[in-house]
């Protein structure tokens, strides 16, 4: 075993007390040694296992939360890129039902391969998710699975042994959440914005006493 409880968690205690503290998080942690019923797909040395009252937010968008954490403590202690995966951030045990989700989607999209002699394209994951496709189907002789794509886009493709890999399908657009109040002109404000010192009536005319000429006597 290359990582314990014991010489990790100082480490560990030192980068993710200060910032769960100052990101407000009420979260607690707890090191142990990992049990993974699937040690051939994903067989880490220590599980860091999260409780509290904001599991929930851990664990929104699939574990988006979560997964930065971990990847930013991997980062912050300095561990080299092969023993990240080691290392399990989990809640919930989130992570475990993750990679048996994993584990039978790849075998049941390997046989769909098989069968039809179609590649089948998984959704964009992280590097850890597209590890646990990939060691699933290391066995198999019919097919293989390959990454493709680039950045978040980067996924997984399940290919007949005898066919050349397909490029990644294109990315669908990213949402413009700043439209949703508005068209904006050419300086980025929305069209129902007022512009600073404006006011709600009479477009851009000027305060009381600015801008005006005198007033005639009646």
């Amino acid at each position: 075993m290359k990582y314990t409880v014991d010489s990790l968690r100082p480490r560990l205690d030192q980068f993710l007390n200060p910032l769960l503290s100052r990101a407000g998080l009420a979260l607690t942690y707890d090191l142990r040694t990992s049990e993974n019923p699937h040690p051939e797909v994903e067989n880490p040395d220590v599980t860091v296992n999260f409780a509290g009252e904001d599991v929930e937010l851990l664990l929104a968008n699939r574990g988006e939360l979560l997964l930065a954490l971990e990847h930013l403590s991997m980062e912050a202690l300095r561990l080299p890129a092969e023993d990240h995966s080691l290392i399990s951030f989990d809640a919930n045990d989130y992570r475990l039902l993750r990679v048996e989700e994993l584990r039978m989607s790849a075998l049941a999209a390997a046989e769909k391969v098989k069968s039809t002699h179609v590649p089948f394209h998984f959704n964009p994951m992280s590097s850890r998710e597209r590890r646990v496709i990939h060691l699933a189907l290391r066995n198999e002789t019919e097919l293989r699975s390959e990454s493709v794509g680039v950045g978040p886009g980067r996924a997984v493709v399940i290919v007949p042994s005898d066919m050349p890999t397909p490029p990644a399908p294109p990315m669908p657009p990213r949402p413009h959440y700043g439209d949703r109040g508005g068209s904006r002109d050419r300086e980025g404000r929305r069209g129902n914005d007022r512009p600073h010192g404006g006011h709600s009536r009479g477009g851009n005319r000027p305060p009381r006493g600015e801008g005006r000429g005198p007033r005639r006597p009646r």
